[in-house]
């Protein structure tokens, strides 16, 4: 079974949101095996990037990360955890973390 968070942000770029969500799944004990960032061309002249990430805890894969940035200035998020190799504790914690790390640039619906 998988947990899922998914946040939407307005004045961070992707590669920075990349480099806090590492940050805290890294102090969390999740280690992150590989991460990709990938940029596209828009016909406006505008790009749109693309960053996914794959966690590992135990030698086991236990989730990943997907972060898409637009040209409009606004990020999305979606991390999908294992609650099977990751204990409760561990993903709520993930969960305040990014809460207060982030919550400045989180819009909110």
């Amino acid at each position: 079974m998988a947990v899922q968070i998914k946040k939407t942000y307005r004045g961070i770029n992707p590669e920075m949101l990349r480099d806090e969500v590492r940050d805290l799944v890294q102090k969390r004990g999740i280690m992150v095996e590989e991460a990709k960032v990938q940029t596209y061309g828009l016909p406006s002249g505008a790009t749109q990037s693309r960053v996914t990430m794959v966690f590992r805890a135990r030698e086991e894969e236990c989730g990943s990360a997907e972060i898409i940035g637009s040209p409009e200035g606004e990020t999305k998020l979606m991390v999908d955890l294992d609650e099977r190799l990751l204990s409760p504790e561990s993903i709520s914690a993930l969960q305040e973390d990014l809460d207060f790390i982030l919550g400045s640039y989180e819009v909110k619906w």
